[in-house]
């Protein structure tokens, strides 16, 4: 049974409201599946939620959202949310606006009003990378989370120290309106422990995307310590790193279920605790450059017609950082003048958080993007594929995440850069 607070006692006893003892229950019953005996407070300063889109099936969560507003249970601290679900600068078409309009994202005004009622951090905090230095949701080593999006959970715990569990949708809201959390799982020492060791043995710098997939297909839930990898990223954690490790951690996550992973020399507790986070009896996986071939040729092609030419291309699965739409302007523009083209031959959308293109638009290097053709989006593009008819459409991207969870085809980012700017030749 758990032990309660007087505090938390007294709530559940209805001295905070019903709704207040509501969300007490549904937390309690909650951890105590995972084993949870106690409640701990949520320490960080901001929260983040993964729902973000007003899809018109969501009825009974615009109810609930409308029972914590009524009651003034808001979030005791303010948040940010996952992407929007469209924007008018990304291709479309009438079919496909139509859908998104009258079939899918019906209520997202609707929705985004609730958010901005029970804490939203601003109007353009939508953002699966809310932890960007732009965005301004970055938690402190050790902070204890109430979030939910499994890219950010993964990252927060691994790149930054922080202790979150993989919650769900809503979960993430009622652990910031109570202000606890149930402790089990990736709050504890004994779950942040390494059950496998993940041997990295290539010739060259892994793609950070396929290296994510291989590591989250063999190990699930479980947690990794990687050894290896620092010889390639090296020992501290610059943006390079920090990039590398957003897409791999994105893709451990999305391939299996992996809230936390410990990179030898490079990630936090990794480099204060060494070995000992490896638990007696951790299993080992060599990944070689023969185990990622064999990965990436296990990926199904879910295109009706497999030898079709891409019609779309989504880069930012999760958001791409800042230095992420540097380096691919100058990609993009070093690929076309080889190529002899002017602009991308594949309509290309690079996405990212409102407030990293914001800065992006302070530099030179995005009218130099814009002149390739490449158009920057905030957008969700899972979301996007959600359309019935997008999901029909020969999609590209190098997004383990997306590749997982849409009819997106998977390539490397070298592939990706002959693709849109070549044409495949």
């Amino acid at each position: 049974m758990m032990q309660l607070t007087e505090q938390q006692q007294h709530i559940l006893n209805g001295g905070e409201g019903e709704t207040l003892k509501k969300v007490l229950q549904t937390l309690i019953r909650y951890g105590e599946v995972f084993g949870a005996t106690k409640m701990v407070p949520v320490t960080s300063q901001y929260n983040h939620l993964v729902t973000s889109f007003g899809l018109k099936a969501l009825g009974p969560v615009y109810e609930l959202m409308e029972q914590l507003i009524e009651a003034g249970a808001v979030s005791g601290q303010q948040f940010t949310a996952d992407p929007r679900p469209v924007d008018k600068n990304v291709p479309s078409n009438f079919l496909l606006d139509f859908i998104f309009n009258n079939f899918m994202y019906t209520r997202q005004e609707f929705y985004e009003g609730q958010l901005n009622k029970l804490g939203l951090m601003e109007k353009d905090a939508f953002s699966c990378t809310c932890y960007m230095d732009e965005v301004g949701n970055k938690p402190q080593k050790g902070d204890i989370l109430s979030w939910s999006e499994s890219s950010a959970v993964v990252y927060a715990n691994s790149v930054l120290g922080a202790r979150c569990n993989r919650n769900s949708g809503i979960i993430d809201l009622m652990g910031s309106v109570l202000g606890y959390v149930p402790y089990f799982g990736l709050l504890t020492d004994e779950g942040r422990k390494a059950t496998w060791i993940i041997d990295i043995q290539t010739t060259k710098k892994p793609e950070a995307q396929l290296l994510g997939s291989a590591i989250g297909m063999k190990v699930m839930e479980d947690v990794p310590f990687i050894r290896g990898l620092d010889k390639w990223l090296g020992t501290e954690l610059d943006d390079a790193a920090c990039t590398f490790l957003k897409d791999m951690g994105a893709a451990t996550a999305s391939n299996g279920a992996v809230g936390l992973y410990h990179v030898e020399n490079l990630t936090p507790e990794a480099k204060e605790q060494g070995e000992s986070l490896i638990a007696e009896g951790a299993k080992v996986y060599v990944i070689d450059d023969a185990e990622l071939q064999r990965v990436y040729d296990s990926y199904p092609i879910m295109w009706k017609n497999k030898e079709a030419k891409p019609k779309l291309c989504f880069m930012g699965c999760p958001h791409m950082s800042l230095e992420q739409l540097k380096s691919w302007t100058d990609k993009v523009e070093a690929g076309l003048k080889e190529a002899g083209n002017s602009k991308v031959v594949v309509p290309t959308v690079f996405t990212a958080a409102p407030a990293v293109l914001k800065e992006f638009e302070k530099t030179p290097y995005a009218k130099r993007l814009r002149k390739t053709g490449v158009i920057t989006s905030y957008i969700c593009p899972l979301m996007y594929m959600n359309n019935p008819l997008a999901g029909k459409m020969p999609v590209i991207t190098s997004s383990n995440k997306l590749r997982t969870y849409t009819t997106a085809r998977y390539y490397t980012d070298d592939e990706i850069l002959i693709e849109i700017t070549k044409g495949g030749k």
